[in-house]
């Protein structure tokens, strides 16, 4: 499996709402991503700054290009527009981290 990092950015004064939507994730797009074959998903915030820092482990390189391409993922990126700072096509504004250290 491979660990990949990125972060993306929270509009000021969106955790609140952000945290509360994500409580409350669709079941549908929690199953999705399974099948998709990412597992061990999580995302922390830095208050100070608003940026998301996401980690998640990959069975594949291939998933997370084809994931732009489901349905769910959509409506979830269309949902959450008012709260990230998104591209054209809704989906959020991503910039991946590159590992330099990993232990187990």
């Amino acid at each position: 499996m491979r660990r990949h990092a990125f972060v993306m950015y929270l509009k000021p004064g969106m955790a609140a709402e952000y945290r509360r939507r994500h409580a409350a994730i669709w079941p549908e797009l929690v199953q999705e991503h399974l099948e998709r074959g990412i597992r061990d998903y999580s995302i922390f915030l830095d208050e100070e700054s608003n940026t998301l820092f996401a980690f998640r482990k990959l069975t594949n390189d291939e998933t997370t290009f084809s994931m732009s391409e489901d349905e769910i993922v959509k409506r979830w990126w269309a949902y959450n527009t008012d709260l990230m700072n998104c591209n054209a096509d809704n989906s959020p504004v991503v910039r991946n981290l590159h590992e330099i250290f990993h232990m187990d």
